[in-house]
């Protein structure tokens, strides 16, 4: 069973000719089935798939690991590149209108830069679901990602605007339990291959999800963003503990990681650990 996971967009890009943007988008081909998780935030998966010389018109499905538009802002340049009708999973609060709280900031909404409407007059044919979505029988998308771990908590500056009828303004801003964060599982016969969007419910979180989900325990490779970038001492050496005790054999970083839990993974994985930027190519 062939595999092959192709990087189209990412903070940083493995070679000149390549865009690097914020956010992630992640080709993934099993035989001869192509899902596209995530589209980027703007132009740079699409661009980049076109210098890589990737041809998008074979993708099946597209998953949209949550929405926040860092993830789901490059759509419509995919649709347009695709030039077709393709289903796209994504959980219903995707639509959620949300927002970034930062000290000394404004409040910053960070959700689908684009209405519905649009996407679907481009040809995006929504399955909106909180259940898991199984694409071939070795292949899943992720339905909501059970909290188990006391150690992974969701950003408390990630909000969602909901109506308040009790306020003049009729609005007020609530956590955002990320409900809508997913990822994908693919079965391959070294194990679970995870594919991680931003993991904002919890890389480990994730991974015990996936091995519930799949009824496989070995997992092979994690490859995606941990979301690390703002996490504790604790919570990173805690998540690096039980990556080990799972044993990964290949540990492709993206995005929300941030370069100094990247560097503390790099460090204690060797070999196993990688940077899984713009242009990276695994095949497995």
């Amino acid at each position: 069973m062939p595999i092959r996971i192709t990087t189209l967009s990412e903070n940083t890009a493995a070679r000149m000719g390549l865009l690097a943007e914020w956010g992630l988008s992640i080709l993934i081909r099993v035989d001869d089935c192509e899902v596209l998780l995530d589209t980027g935030q703007g132009i740079s998966a699409a661009y980049n798939a076109t210098v890589l010389g990737m041809d998008l018109s074979g993708v099946e499905r597209i998953v949209l690991s949550h929405g926040h538009r860092d993830h789901t802002g490059g759509l419509l340049h995919i649709l347009k590149l695709m030039r077709k009708q393709v289903e796209v999973i994504a959980h219903p609060d995707i639509w959620v209108a949300k927002y970034a709280l930062r000290p000394g900031r404004k409040e910053e909404y960070v959700g689908v830069p684009f209405p519905r409407e649009a996407a679907e007059s481009s040809g995006a044919s929504f399955n909106l679901t909180r259940e898991p979505v199984w694409i071939r029988e070795n292949i899943v998308a992720s339905g909501e990602i059970p909290m188990l771990t006391e150690y992974e908590t969701i950003d408390p500056g990630l909000c969602v605007k909901e109506l308040c009828p009790e306020r003049s303004e009729g609005t007020e801003l609530k956590p955002d339990a990320l409900r809508d964060d997913r990822a994908v599982f693919i079965k391959s016969e070294r194990g679970l291959i995870v594919i991680l969007g931003c993991a904002h419910r919890g890389v480990i979180n994730t991974l015990k999800y996936a091995q519930k989900l799949t009824g496989v325990e070995a997992i092979y490779a994690v490859i995606g963003g941990t979301h690390l970038m703002a996490a504790s001492s604790e919570r990173i050496n805690l998540t690096v503990a039980e990556l080990k005790r799972l044993d990964i054999q290949r540990l492709g970083v993206s995005h929300c990681t941030g370069l100094p839990a990247a560097a503390i993974l790099a460090r204690e994985f060797g070999e196993a650990f990688f940077f899984n930027n713009v242009g990276t190519r695994i095949s497995l």
